[in-house]
């Protein structure tokens, strides 16, 4: 599936990406990052996750991120969608129906609300959503307002350059842009939830300073299959950095239940 030179192919591009070793009657556990992420910051939580599940992990930069293929700007306001219904198939038909999981970060987790409700892949078990989206709040957008601030006068651009390298414009003025345009305020999901049928697990801060706890609320009251919750204390919008230790037993836990 990877090349020896860290890459995979997926919808005509070229993603870098990174497979970790389990156990070959676990499923595949498949990470998507956040808006403004990629496989290398993720750190070691990749790492981590395979260690305590025993899954193999499959990690990728989009495209737009790290060392992936660029694109162009702007983003359609429905980028999304595009990476669910487009790209995500393509990367998880190289399983060849080998069971998986999605695990999502922020946009990562609505890439996979979108991919489960609308074209899950034979082998899907499961999702989890850590600071997952589904439609825009003000908190949101306050958020991603003070990050174009620090794009522009502090060192936020040094700091993902060393993430992105060339592709740094394309991971921020991406994101950012997207969402700031006044016609993502009515960006919703909601009406896919109903559609999606496997288990969810439901990761967030109570101090995510993009999103509040509405969001993973309308989740677990809106999806067909069961909804597990984890809220955390002391965790923003990162809970994998945050309070790693309690997201790393709430994976264990819910893959075991599976």
């Amino acid at each position: 599936m990877i090349a020896g030179d860290g890459f995979i192919k997926a919808a005509g591009q070229r993603l870098e990406a990174l497979w970790i070793d389990g156990g070959a009657d676990m499923p595949v556990i498949l990470m998507l990052h956040e808006g403004l992420g990629s496989v290398s910051l993720w750190r070691d939580f990749p790492d981590q996750v395979a260690s305590r599940t025993g899954c193999p992990v499959l990690v990728w930069s989009r495209a737009g991120y790290g060392k992936s293929d660029p694109v162009s700007l702007p983003r359609p306001l429905t980028y999304m969608h595009g990476e669910a219904i487009e790209v995500l198939p393509h990367v998880v038909a190289q399983l060849d129906g080998r069971p998986h999981l999605l695990l999502g970060h922020s946009d990562g987790a609505s890439i996979a609300l979108i991919h489960a409700s609308h074209c899950p892949q034979p082998g899907l078990k499961g999702l989890v959503l850590m600071a997952p989206h589904v439609f825009v709040e003000d908190i949101s957008i306050a958020g991603i307002e003070a990050a174009r601030e620090a794009w522009e006068q502090g060192n936020l651009r040094d700091r993902l350059a060393r993430h992105h390298g060339p592709n740094v414009e394309c991971a921020f003025l991406g994101w950012n842009g997207a969402w700031l345009d006044p016609g993502f305020r009515s960006w919703n999901i909601e009406e896919y939830l109903p559609a999606v049928t496997v288990p969810c697990l439901l990761v967030q801060g109570r101090d995510d300073e993009y999103g509040t706890l509405a969001q993973i609320d309308a989740i677990a009251g809106q999806v067909s299959g069961p909804a597990a919750t984890c809220v955390l204390d002391d965790c923003g919008h990162s809970p994998q950095k945050d309070q790693t230790a309690a997201v790393l037993d709430a994976i264990q836990a819910f893959v075991t239940e599976l």
